[in-house]
């Protein structure tokens, strides 16, 4: 009897919550599987999945978001060996899960803390509440690959903000591995979607959406490629959040910033009753 030929994996996008191939065809190499190279049709495609999912994700209750991130977590935490047979430290996946439950946590506490009535002279309310900006580009660091991966797309969504990451072209396992945790997390389709491939490629396109309202350019490490990222984004004033530096410590308290960069602050006024 011949011995039993093993099926490898191909690695696809996670576009929409559904998990296409590049509309290109092409993929490459990592770690002896095959990775989904993607396009940048599948960068627009992206856009167009995650500006679907902005109104519900962004209407849905504050508690609702904590729970399914909560759930996240937990779904991370029951595939943790499989992140580890990836070559990725049993501590690093400790503390992604650990992330996750304190972004988690502050799903329905952020609008408190960083909102609040402001004092006027008049019979009037003056309130001030946090609101999403609606679809945010993200290139994500290269390592940490899973916590790394975490801290960007963890406060960006926590916040009712929808997302397209372009994972590491060198570290994108853990992306797709990633995406299926979220696939299998209550997570609604096109809230988070992932591309795998050459940053090059797709963060332009990226960049140069008339539909993505922020871009985070937390992994670009090419300083020219920032800079040219930044002038597209340009074209409709996007939020930009510039590369972090190269000594940044991504096990520290992330304290509220990568949370309120991502949002708007909307001030109302009604008159008080008599």
């Amino acid at each position: 009897m011949s011995e039993r030929v093993a099926v490898r994996k191909t690695y696809k996008l996670f576009i929409g919550g559904k998990f296409p191939r590049s509309e290109s065809g092409r993929s490459y190499l990592v770690q002896s599987s095959n990775v989904s190279l993607a396009s940048r049709k599948d960068a627009r495609d992206a856009v167009v999945a995650a500006r679907a999912a902005v109104k519900g994700w962004a209407g849905a209750t504050a508690y609702n978001r904590g729970q399914i991130l909560y759930r996240v977590a937990e779904m991370l935490e029951g595939r943790r060996e499989q992140f580890v047979a990836l070559g990725i430290p049993g501590d690093e996946v400790d503390a992604a899960v650990d992330r996750w439950v304190w972004y988690a946590g502050w799903a329905d506490k952020l609008a408190q803390v960083y909102g609040g009535a402001n004092p006027v002279a008049g019979p009037y309310f003056n309130i001030s509440a946090p609101e999403p900006t609606g679809v945010v580009a993200v290139v994500a660091p290269e390592r940490p690959a899973l916590l790394g991966l975490v801290s960007v797309i963890a406060p960006a969504i926590v916040t009712g903000n929808t997302v397209v990451v372009a994972a590491s072209p060198t570290e994108p396992l853990a992306a797709v591995t990633l995406a299926e945790v979220l696939a299998t997390s209550d997570l609604p389709g096109g809230v988070v979607n992932i591309l795998t491939g050459a940053i090059t490629e797709t963060a332009p396109t990226l960049a140069s959406h008339l539909d993505v309202n922020a871009l985070d350019l937390t992994g670009v490490t090419d300083a020219s490629l920032a800079t040219d990222l930044e002038v597209k984004a340009a074209e409709n004033l996007k939020r930009v959040l510039r590369p972090a530096p190269a000594d940044h410590d991504w096990s520290a308290d992330p304290g509220l910033a990568p949370m309120t960069a991502l949002l708007e602050t909307k001030t109302v006024w009604h008159p008080k009753g008599v």
